[in-house]
């Protein structure tokens, strides 16, 4: 039994905490430091800090490289549409941008749930669970931000494709990140308030 200095007797016995309850722990400090895009969804567009804060892809690579169990996925996860053609897209209103982006978002979070009750529990299945939780924010941000205009049917801006490979899946999901939901972003500055 191990005694700290400011108890009395010890009432307590050390706590030996899995790895399984490890990731689920990080899973929270990181769930709690995302800001909360409902109640302040101009904070998003107008703080890049707040968006390059949420993006977490660069940590969850670096997670999967210690991850020796997961080389192969059991099922291949669907990328998101990446490729644009600028001239295309700048013609684009926000209203068709914001759904070109959810819908990816969306048909990703749903393959990456799919896998993950595949996987066996251990690192595999807690980085798909952070990708899954990850891929969730960024759609719901997306889904709540304010641009008004018709709302159409949900389609993929390009044919799907899949892979086996969890770090093609987070490279292509940096990218979504980085290129149409960045230009998304630049597209709403101008709602910002002036500093």
């Amino acid at each position: 039994m191990t005694k700290f200095a400011h108890e009395g007797p010890s009432r307590h016995l050390p706590v030996q905490v899995s790895t399984a309850q490890q990731g689920l722990l990080l899973l929270c400090m990181v769930a709690s430091e995302v800001w909360d895009a409902e109640t302040r969804p101009i904070d998003f567009v107008c703080d890049r800090e707040s968006r390059r804060d949420l993006n977490t892809v660069a940590d969850m690579e670096a997670a999967l490289a210690d991850c020796d169990v997961l080389k192969t996925l059991p099922s291949p996860i669907q990328l998101p549409c990446i490729k644009v053609h600028k001239a295309s897209w700048e013609r684009k209103s926000a209203q068709e941008k914001r759904r070109d982006i959810a819908v990816s978002l969306g048909a990703l979070t749903g393959s990456v749930r799919v896998v993950r009750t595949l996987s066996q529990p251990g690192c595999a299945s807690t980085l798909l669970e952070r990708l899954e939780h990850t891929v969730n924010n960024y759609l719901h941000i997306v889904t709540h931000l304010d641009i008004t205009g018709s709302v159409e049917s949900p389609v993929l801006s390009c044919s799907p494709q899949s892979t086996h490979s969890l770090s093609t899946v987070l490279w292509t999901f940096s990218r979504l990140l980085t290129g149409k939901l960045e230009w998304l972003m630049a597209d709403l500055t101008h709602r910002c308030p002036r500093r």
